[in-house]
Parts: structure tokens; sequence; C-alpha cells
């Protein structure tokens, strides 16, 4: 751990590019109709835009944490935040889909050299015992991120138009730039061999089974073209994947993932922790918006600001909760997050109702808010306590793709799962078009309003299963010393295998 003068101004500087990349995974969504009907683009053409995006941001991110450890996580960082500012303005003067879809590859490009540095320097500037305040800021702004965009999306497409969702980056891109340039210190690189059979090995296997996974839906989980099928595509990405694991276990130069990380508990649970966070917190905005939007009558801009409880007493609760965990309950604290945080979905799936006042559907709002505070700071801390410094980019990368792999899980599961529901509960609609066909353009007569919100409810039941298994997983961690408390040594264990 190096000794930086001013780790919080650093750590500020850093949150700023990292809430607006992950603000981008959420807020194209609410422009979707709008970018419809000025680039003349069909339904599926536009989900590309969205779709593109997250590919291109989370297949690569095992190999640019690498990269940070390799030429320094300040110099990747700035790289990609170029790249993404840049990227941004060439959405917004997208004059054709074609155009837009490729301007966000490299938008999500950007965004996937930018975020494991974001944690690796976290990482390396707190010492272990005071790393919890900030790594609840940090894990906060992911929280907070990924519901204000749809938001701030809402907003901007209702006053300004479609392309002020990509033109907003521009001024923070830059702004961001400066402050990280002052602020970000410019830390020790470790020479490393860089492993090409991983990189390719990592890089086709992630995007078979992003791409599988996350286009199932589009394609009905069948044939894609030709002999290609979602689930071959799938299977196959699962061997690339389990290939990859095997040359990471034999090569003894230096393999891109160290799977000696995997020797520390608490990273290892940590990234099973994440991915079923990441699940859940992409799914369960779904089916709310469309109860809010088709039952309740609610604009686009309306449904996003109900989840202002939820975003406020997240960001306000972040360094309570970040104070707790310097004190050694990390563990008691994501074991209570992720209970409160699966009865705050089970509160929403029985408030969805038609008649159920406004003003109560913003308690389960609330709810949720609380439970981030102990979900996203102590699952960080938990992963990151332990890291030896040349290992924090590689390890931000495992963690951040555990995570982008599970809201990519959570994304398809949502969707078959709300078509499941929709077929049980609204049997005379026949379910496959519920919400993609008229129901998606406003229209839901009264007569379907119960059906459509008991369906909605039971899908958001999903996204609470898997906030019990994180509660499960979360039983398992080692409890992490206080700040006064010695070490309990594994840091010491994980660093004696790294030659």
């Amino acid at each position: 751990m190096e000794k930086i003068q001013r780790p919080w101004a650093a750590l500020w500087a850093l949150v700023i590019g990292f809430f607006m990349i992950l603000i981008d995974t959420t807020i194209v969504s609410v422009a979707n109709p709008a970018i419809m009907r000025a680039l003349n683009a069909d339904i599926n053409s536009v989900i590309w835009v969205t779709s593109a995006y997250l590919l291109a941001y989370a297949v690569p991110l095992l190999i640019t944490g690498r990269l940070g450890d390799r030429f320094g996580p300040k110099r990747m960082y700035l790289l990609g935040l170029v790249v993404f500012t840049l990227s941004s303005l060439w959405c917004g003067l997208a004059d054709s889909i074609g155009s837009l879809i490729a301007a966000r590859v490299v938008q999500g490009l950007g965004a996937a050299f930018m975020t494991p540095q974001t944690m690796a320097v976290i990482t390396r500037i707190f010492p272990p015992e005071r790393r919890g305040a900030a790594m609840s800021i940090w894990g906060s702004t992911a929280g907070v991120a990924m519901l204000v965009g749809p938001i701030l999306g809402g907003v901007l497409v209702d006053g300004f138009g479609w392309e002020w969702v990509f033109y907003i980056n521009v001024p923070v891109g830059i702004v961001g730039f400066v402050l990280a340039a002052r602020l970000v210190p410019a830390l020790a690189t470790h020479s490393h061999r860089f492993d090409w059979l991983g990189v390719a090995l990592s890089g086709v296997g992630m995007f078979l089974l992003v791409f599988g996974i996350q286009e199932g839906q589009t394609y009905s989980w069948g044939t894609i073209t030709g002999p290609i099928t979602v689930w071959g595509l799938i299977i196959a990405g699962i061997v690339v994947m389990l290939l990859f694991v095997v040359w990471q276990w034999r090569n003894r130069a230096e393999p891109l993932v160290p799977l000696r990380l995997f020797r520390d508990r608490n990273f290892s649970i940590s990234n099973i922790g994440i991915s079923t966070v990441g699940f859940a917190v992409t799914s369960f905005g779904l089916p709310t918006i469309f109860y809010y939007q088709l039952v309740r009558g609610m604009t686009p801009t309306q449904s996003a600001l109900m989840s202002i409880p939820l975003a406020v007493l997240s960001g306000a609760l972040a360094p309570f909760a970040g104070k707790l965990v310097d004190r050694g309950h990390a563990k008691a604290m994501n074991v209570g997050g992720m209970l409160v945080f699966a009865a705050g979905l089970v509160l929403y799936a029985v408030l969805m109702t038609p008649d159920t006042p406004i003003w109560a559907l913003l308690i389960p709002s609330a709810v949720v808010g609380i439970a981030n505070a102990g979900i996203w700071g102590p699952l960080a801390t938990l992963a990151t306590r332990s890291l030896p410094p040349q290992l924090a980019g590689a390890g931000s990368g495992i963690y951040n793709t555990t995570r982008q792999v599970g809201a990519v899980l959570g994304s398809a599961a949502i969707a078959a799962f709300m078509q499941a529901r929709l077929a049980a509960e609204l049997p005379s609609s026949g379910g496959h078009a519920a919400p993609a066909g008229e129901f998606a353009a406003g229209h839901l007569p009264v007569a379907l309003h119960a059906g459509f919100s008991a369906a909605m409810g039971q899908s958001v039941l999903l996204p609470a299963a898997l906030g019990v298994v994180g509660l499960a997983v979360a039983l398992f961690f080692v409890k992490v010393p206080a700040a006064d408390e010695p070490a309990p040594g594994r840091q010491d264990k994980v660093a004696d295998h790294q030659h």
C-alpha cells in the first residue's frame, strides 16, 4: 500500500467517472422510444444500443484490470475516460442507428478500461484497516448509479431530447479528466509478462457467454442464424472459459487471472455475493417500472422518481456504513444488508396492486436504499481486504466481471420470468407479446390491471430470491479485524504465493 497524502481527494475524483459510466448502463433504456422515432429504427436495432454497450463493457474487464497492474491504473483510467467522453459525443451526433451502435461499442470499451482502475486505486491508496469508508463510497456509487440512470434519462429525454443522455457525459468527462489528472496519484507499476493466450481465451469465452445470455430472449432462446443457436453459444462460452481456467492453473509464468487470489476465502465469497447483487439490482427495476407506467399511469420521469428514497438513503448512509466496516463489522453489515434487501423486494411484491396508495410504494424504495448501505461497500471491502498491491488490478477486474455477468444474467432472467408470469396471469393475452406489444405503448385496459400487477409483483420475487442467496453466501465470510486490531495474516498467505 503506497502512502498517499490526499487519498480522499483521489477517491472523489474517481467517483465522478465511475458514476458516469455506470449510469450509462441504464440511462439509455428510457430514451429508446425517442431513438426509434428519431433514427427510424426497429425494436431489435434499438435494443442493440444498450446491448452493444453492455457487451463491450463486460467482455474486456479481466484484461483491462491486468493492464492497470502493468501500465498503471491512473494511465489506464485516463485513457478510458478520454475514449468514453469522445464516444459519448459521437453517440449524440449519430444520424443513423448503425452509427449509434458503433459509438456505443467504443463507449463500452472506454468504460471497461476505467472500472477496474477505480477499485484498484482505492485498494492501493487506503490501508486495509481504513478501506471500509472508501469502499462504502465506491460501492454506494455503483448501487445508486444503476438506479439513478432512469431518473436522469427521463428528465433529459423529456426536457432536451434523446441526444442529451449522451451529451451530458462530455462536460462531466472533461471535469473528471482534469480532477483525476491532478488528484489521482501515479502509482508504482509492476513488471508483468502478458498472458496472450489467456487474453484470447477470456475474450472469446466471455463474448460467447455474455452474448448468448444477453441476447437469448431476443432470439427466443433458439436459432440465431444457420446452425448457430443461443444455447450453442452459451455452452461454447462455458467450455472456452473452462479452458481458460485450466490454462490459468497450468501457466507457471504469469497468468491473466492469478488463481491464488481465490485462496483468500473472503475474496472468493465476495465474488459470489456481488454476482447475486448484480443480478438482483438489475432485474428488480424492470417489473416495477412496467407496473408504475402501465398500471399507475405514470410518465417515464414520474416512474423513475419513485426510486428517489432508494438513491438518497444509499448515498446518505454510505459514510456511516464505512465507519462501521472499519470497526470490523463488514460481515454483520453484509448479512443484515442482504436480509433487508430481500425483505424490501418482498414488500414491493406485496404492495404492487392497482389500488395501493402511491406514497406507500416509497416505503420499499426506502428499505432497499437502507439495505444498499450494508451491501456494496462491505462486499467491496471484504473482497479487497487482503489483496497485495501488485494484484489489485487483477482482483478488481475479476470482481467487476462477476458483478457484470450477474447483471447480464439478471436482465435475461427477469425478461423470461416476466413473460411466464404474464402468460399465467393474463392467459387471454398469450403472455408472449405483453410487455413489448400493445402494453409497451401504454394501452393496458383497466380490466387487466389486477392480473398485470400480480404478474409484475411475482416477478420481483425472483430478485428477492437472489437476495436470499446472497444472504446465505454472506454467512460464510471470515470476520475482518477492526482498525485497532491486528490483521489476520491472510494477506501474507496470498502474497507468499505470488511467485
